[in-house]
């Protein structure tokens, strides 16, 4: 009870918005502890254990996540050169613009005052780029380096992957680019950097071996981690067929070894020293030998979080079997979350903590209570369907889906990888190790077993299968059900159980319906998409996109990693009208992907010839310019004009392209007198043609408040004197990336607004703003201030960001 306690009070801390300081969480514990002394015999001992496992877990994992918070880049550091010492603590990897990606452990700075901070700790933990290595390789495992660096961010929306939790779970305290490189052999190379160059020394050796291997990246991320080689080709199919756990080190890699090293260990023994050493002997010397092989490939495989996590579960596992412990089943996986929650109390930002633990989970729900045994083909597809029904809930949650096609790919290539692709590739690395002339037939039969495996996956793959939809309630019953029905032998429920699933199976793989769902009042979001702009109005069940946001081939995607999973969140599956200012890339990226995410009724931009191309395989959408109104009715009955958006379109008439052809969007709440301009990029020579248009053709009524995106993202191209004199906004944001290269939005601009009166936000300090009308006002809510403790905190990135 008090490990369970522990685990939960870990978990627990995460699940609170402000991080407490350390002197409460020490006090936390300690009156616990003094509290329970003298009332312990009259409260039940469960209890007690319960209450002091759960204070001395969050004040474990809050000392561990002060001393993170507390190392992150001091603000004033941020965009100023400094230079340090260290070596490199992960595998490099190319990354785009002709970059090298790593980790750096930091040794020594050199030359930095900290006054008038002289507390402060510096960084131990860098993530950096070093742009413009075309050769792919560093000068040394020692580095002196010179760097710029910022403090830990990335774009903060509702849903999907956010850069800083992955910062702040793997322990980066800073990123930034490299500057100059070179050797520095004064570096004390301790243990965890010998390890670290022994690392990247094995995986040069992986990567020679095996250079002339069809299979070259599956073998390197099978075996000894290095998934860098992995192409997106490789992900999208890994994706399609619910696979992507074959190439990351984990419980099953582990078990693998385990097995195999259990196996012949114990048989080597009982053949040596079959009259010498007794039962409990043999089994003490077997589990001591898992552990260390398994070790071993953990070590291999780079000793990241997962491989971590998952070789503490075989050691606990591996001692109440192998020592034959009678205790309950759920004992053992209780001990090893205590355990991995005691080395790794980060675990649970990870989202593999939860699937691993939960798959493990589910199959003890399905096999422990079992009285009979089962055969093998029949225990495999048991575990196929418990994991697939029982981990979607949880899949779901977390935003991915699962894909229908996994059932079937895992029921094949769990087995083909666990009895002949593993024990393949272990063996032969060892082979090649000790007799390297044998590489050119270690390397076919290798890629032989693995092309098996690829070519069945890339089958799979291409499958046409359903998507199954439903919402999270749905998913959870279904799984629910499933389970039941795997675990109560009861005939007659079964039956109807299975008549149940088929049928919901068969309602959720129809086409869904266009249905938005409806908002009782109109909503203008405004996503952080970091250097872009990407914004949503809606009301009703009607809804207008204004731009898509910033894609980088092959690196970043704006519509992939913030627009739909946003959207889908919302429960969002028909853009009515999709506005695309102009042409460039940080306003229409990724619009091909959107399209075919969603269904869209039209899409209207200021360049659409341009739009028409990135729009190649969905030619049958109208591309359109238009002017004028067109109101968006988000109630009926009496609420029908109180809430109606009035949406203006213009663009300026002559041969423009680029930022001056943008077109510039107003939408107007007319009950409550409140108004929006989305304006791209237009430059002051166009705002002034703007301002004459708007004074002759548009709604002369001023109205009683005005929201204006700053043009161009706040760049001293735009937003002209005339403009902000003549609009005079209530509030203006700037859609900029933080500490961009650019240096959006300038100096003058923001003193030009402010000048004026106009309140200011920036989603890069804000993150995501979603604006509601009611009452007749504007209620206005920012992500950071829904954001976890390591994201919003008080002397956090976005606490400090400001807008100059």
């Amino acid at each position: 009870m008090g490990v369970f306690a522990f685990s939960c009070g870990v978990i627990l801390l995460y699940r609170l918005a402000v991080l407490p300081p350390p002197v409460w969480l020490l006090g936390f514990a300690l009156l616990t502890l003094l509290w329970l002394l003298p009332i312990r015999q009259r409260m039940p001992r469960l209890s007690g254990l319960f209450l002091l496992g759960l204070a001395l877990g969050v004040a474990w994992a809050g000392m561990w996540a002060h001393e993170r918070l507390e190392r992150q880049l001091p603000p004033g550091l941020e965009g100023v050169k400094a230079s340090v010492s260290g070596y490199v603590c992960d595998l490099p990897e190319a990354g785009s613009f002709k970059s090298i990606r790593f980790s750096f452990c930091v040794t020594r700075w050199y030359g930095v005052s900290l006054t008038p901070e002289p507390d402060v700790s510096l960084p131990k933990m860098l993530r950096l780029a070093w742009y413009g290595q075309t050769a792919g390789a560093l000068p040394d495992h020692r580095l002196r380096l010179e760097v710029v660096l910022k403090r830990p961010h990335g774009t903060l929306n509702p849903a999907g992957f956010r850069y800083e939790d992955w910062l702040f779970r793997k322990g980066y305290q800073a990123t930034g680019s490299v500057r100059s490189a070179v050797p520095d052999p004064a570096v004390f190379c301790s243990l965890q950097c010998q390890y670290h160059r022994f690392h990247i020394d094995l995986a040069h050796w992986v990567d020679e071996q095996f250079a002339d291997a069809r299979y070259h990246p599956l073998i390197a991320s099978l075996l000894i981690g290095n998934r860098g080689h992995l192409s997106s080709d490789h992900w999208e199919v890994f994706k399609a067929t619910g696979t992507i756990h074959l190439v990351a080190i984990s419980g099953l890699h582990l078990g693998l070894v385990a097995l195999g090293a259990g196996f012949v260990a114990r048989r080597l023994l009982l053949a040596i020293s079959a009259y010498r050493m007794s039962e409990q002997t043999v089994r003490l010397a077997v589990f001591f030998a898992v552990v260390f092989c398994c070790l071993l490939y953990a070590l291999a495989a780079g000793f990241t979080v997962p491989t971590r996590r998952a070789l503490v579960m075989v050691a606990v596992g591996g001692w109440l079997l192998l020592m034959a412990r009678q205790v309950p089943v759920w004992h053992s996986i209780i001990m090893a979350l205590g355990l991995v929650l005691l080395f790794d109390p980060f675990a649970p930002l990870d989202q593999g903590f939860w699937l691993s633990f939960g798959a493990v989970s589910l199959l003890i729900c399905v096999f422990a209570g079992r009285l009979g045994s089962t055969g093998w083909l029949a225990g495999l597809v048991l575990a196929q369907g418990a994991v697939f029904a029982g981990l979607w809930p949880l899949l779901e949650l977390t935003g991915q889906g699962q894909p229908v096609g996994g059932l079937l790919a895992n029921i094949l290539a769990i087995p083909w990888v666990s009895l002949v692709v593993m024990p393949a590739i272990i063996i032969g690395g060892l082979t090649i190790a000790v007799f390297p002339d044998s590489s050119s037939l270690i390397v076919q039969i290798i890629d032989a077993v693995l092309g098996v495996m690829w070519s069945f996956l890339e089958w799979v793959a291409g499958i046409g299968w359903p998507d199954l939809e439903g919402t999270v309630p749905e998913i959870a019953g279904f799984g629910v059900l499933v389970l039941l029905i795997l675990t109560v032998p009861v005939r007659a429920f079964r039956v109807a159980g299975a008549i149940l699933v088929l049928f919901w199976v068969a309602m959720a793989s129809l086409p869904l319906g266009s249905d938005n769902p409806r908002v009782a009042e109109p909503e203008v979001w405004i996503w952080d998409v970091g250097q872009g702009l990407s914004a949503m109005v809606r009301s009703g069940d009607k809804v207008l996109l204004y731009d898509t946001g910033p894609e980088v081939k092959g690196v970043f995607s704006a519509a992939e990693s913030v627009l739909v999973p946003n959207l889908k969140a919302l429960g969002i599956r028909r853009i009515d009208t999709l506005v695309v200012s102009h042409a460039d890339s940080d306003h229409s990226g990724g619009l091909a992907l959107l399209v075919g995410e969603f269904e869209i009724n039209r899409i209207l931009t200021g360049e659409p010839e341009a739009i028409r191309e990135k729009l190649d395989e969905f030619r049958a959408i109208g591309v359109d310019r238009e002017y004028g109104e067109v109101i968006i009715l988000g109630c009926s009955g009496e609420d029908k004009l109180t809430n109606a958006l009035t949406l203006s379109f213009w663009q300026a008439s002559g041969e423009f392209a680029g930022n001056d052809a943008s077109c510039v969007l107003a939408v107007r709440h007319n009950a409550a007198g409140i108004e929006w301009i989305f304006p791209g990029d237009i430059s002051a020579s166009i705002e002034s043609r703007y301002l004459k248009a708007r004074a002759e053709k548009l709604p002369v009524e001023t109205p009683r408040k005005l929201v204006v995106i700053a043009p161009h993202h706040g760049s001293k191209t735009s937003s002209s004197d005339a403009w902000v004199s003549t609009l005079r906004p209530d509030r203006v944001i700037y859609t900029a990336g933080y500490r961009h290269r650019y240096g959006h939005p300038n100096r003058d601009i923001t003193a030009r607004y402010r000048g004026a009166g106009a309140e200011a936000l920036n989603t890069a300090c804000s993150g995501a703003l979603i604006m509601t009308v009611a009452g007749g006002a504007i209620k206005t809510r920012e992500a950071r201030h829904e954001s976890p403790f390591w994201i919003g905190g008080p002397g956090l990135a976005r606490d400090q960001c400001k807008i100059p």
